[in-house]
Parts: C-alpha cells; sequence; structure tokens
C-alpha cells in the first residue's frame, strides 16, 4: 500500500504559494532532498493549478530529475479539466477521498504531493496524509496560501527527522502521531 507523502517549500509563517521566495536558498542540499522525495515515489499526485504549471515547465527540460518528472506516473485531482496531456497522467474525478484510497491500494511505494495546497487540505480532513516532507525556510512573508489553514483539523505530528541544511532552511520530517 502506498503512502501519500507531502513534499513542501514552506516558509516560516506558513506561505507555500509561489515558490519563487525559495530560490534565493536553493542549493544542492536542497536539490538532493527533493530529488531523493521523488526516487522514493511510484507517482505524483497533484491539483490542477500544480498540474498546469509542472506541465507547462518540464517536457522541455532534459536533465536526470526532469526525465523522472516526466516518466513517473502522474495523478491529477481536478473537476474543471477535462483530459491531461503530460506524458503518463491520468485524470481522477468522482468522490477524491475514496479515489485516493483507492490509488493507494494500487501503489506499493510513495504517492509524492508538491504543491497543491487545495488538495492537501482536502486529504488532510480525510486522514490521508501519511507523511509531511517540509523545507521550512527562513523568510516570513505574511501573506499567501498556507499549508495548515485557518479551520484545519486538529491533528497531532510526530517529528521524524529534523535536520539543518545550509542557508538556514531546515528540513523537517513528521507523520501523524
Amino acid at each position: 500500500m502506498g503512502n501519500i507523502i507531502v513534499s513542501e517549500f514552506i516558509t516560516l509563517d506558513g506561505v507555500i504559494e509561489g515558490p519563487e521566495w525559495s530560490m534565493p536558498f536553493f542549493n544542492d542540499e536542497i536539490g538532493k532532498f527533493k530529488k531523493d522525495d521523488l526516487s522514493a515515489s511510484d507517482a505524483l499526485l497533484m491539483g490542477r493549478v500544480t498540474y498546469e504549471i509542472h506541465a507547462a515547465a518540464w517536457p522541455s527540460e532534459k536533465d536526470e530529475f526532469a526525465d523522472w518528472m516526466n516518466s513517473i506516473p502522474k495523478y491529477v485531482v481536478s473537476s474543471t479539466l477535462h483530459h491531461v496531456e503530460w506524458n503518463n497522467s491520468r485524470l481522477i474525478k468522482g468522490t477524491i477521498p475514496e479515489e485516493i484510497q483507492k490509488l493507494k491500494r494500487e501503489i506499493s511505494r510513495n504517492i509524492l504531493i508538491d504543491g497543491g495546497s487545495d488538495l492537501v487540505n482536502l486529504l488532510m480532513r480525510h486522514d490521508l496524509i501519511d507523511e509531511y516532507r517540509l523545507l521550512v525556510h527562513p523568510i516570513v512573508l505574511g501573506k499567501g496560501k498556507r499549508l495548515f489553514r485557518e479551520g484545519s483539523p486538529k491533528r497531532e505530528l510526530r517529528l521524524r527527522e529534523a535536520r539543518a541544511l545550509s542557508g538556514g532552511v531546515l528540513a523537517l520530517v513528521y507523520q501523524p502521531a
């Protein structure tokens, strides 16, 4: 059974939207963290907005990470898209929590989510997240979409790993308690 892994660039005040703010902090350690996330996964799960951003960027890239992104199975949750064209992508419609439960039974390793606060919040409400892998950046934006929104259900998490990376970024890995 696959695990839903949320892997996010996040600010100190919890913002995950528009991660261009993270670029000044990007380095080899962060690149390795993200590569490790992807290489340990059998699928990507994303909402429409993340899908459209990735589908516009990755097919034209030519490196090892892009090869993984382009070849890995991708599952897109959307009520507005009618088809998906990026290589190896499938659309998920219907009752999303039920469809995600089915997907977890079909996939043997990790199902990676990067981005998509709407999707993450939906899955949190249904206890479908198995792990949070957060790269906490030393920056406060004061506005933007947050990973944990006002009204999110209370969840106790257990810290599985904490590591300081260069540039002041913290790699934190949590699982539901």
